[in-house]
């Protein structure tokens, strides 16, 4: 006796279950690959938004810093006692952007050697200013006239500072800012003193 064997219920079976595996397997790729690509639009956005933020703060605070003024840190003796170590002051910027600059004014410079470094001193000439070069122990005194574009700078410590005694003049393109107020030390705040060395040699016209 032969027995018919009928297999052909069970394939189809299988067929069909492998189907729907395939179908839902499919289903969550995309689903996972859905999420993933929104998380990652997530992230790229979250970035964008911080780094465009960032951009503009940090033009604005270059804007501040160049076109308001800045605070500076002032180290060195030159310019005791009008301005010690470590004192903070603000120096401002349209003085200089509008040329208003004047005698007796402190100053914030690029030092004529490095100008990586900066030179706080007071405004002793502008141009076509008689000024004296000597030091003040000198018996003799000398005397120049200060270039067109220039300025002549000294500290108010004159025994001990660097300045345009021993640089010469400097060019008015140099100049940083005023300085127009000290903030620290708290008992010292507020504009700053006149000049204690009194070598501001006054023009016909400041008289006048």
């Amino acid at each position: 006796m032969r027995a018919k064997i009928v297999a052909g219920p069970s394939v189809r079976t299988d067929e069909r279950d492998f189907s729907i595996c395939c179908g839902t397997f499919n289903c969550r790729s995309i689903e996972s690959l859905s999420q993933s690509v929104e998380m990652f639009r997530s992230v790229l956005g979250k970035t964008l938004g911080f780094v465009g933020y960032t951009v503009q703060y940090g033009c604005i605070a270059h804007c501040a810093f160049e076109y308001i003024g800045e605070f500076v840190v002032c180290s060195g003796p030159s310019m005791e006692p009008t301005i010690v170590n470590h004192d903070i002051v603000f120096s401002e910027r349209m003085s200089r952007k509008m040329c208003k600059i004047q005698k007796g004014d402190v100053v914030i410079a690029k030092s004529p050697f490095d100008p990586n470094m900066n030179i706080c001193k007071r405004v002793i000439g502008l141009e076509g200013d008689k000024v004296c070069t000597s030091s003040p122990s000198d018996l003799f005194k000398a005397h120049t006239y200060v270039p067109k574009g220039h300025v002549w700078l000294e500290g108010d410590n004159l025994r001990n500072s660097s300045d345009s005694r021993t640089y010469g003049p400097i060019p008015y393109a140099l100049i940083r800012g005023r300085v127009c107020l000290k903030l620290w030390p708290l008992h010292s705040f507020g504009s700053l003193s006149e000049s204690p060395s009194r070598r501001i040699i006054k023009a016909r016209s400041d008289s006048d």
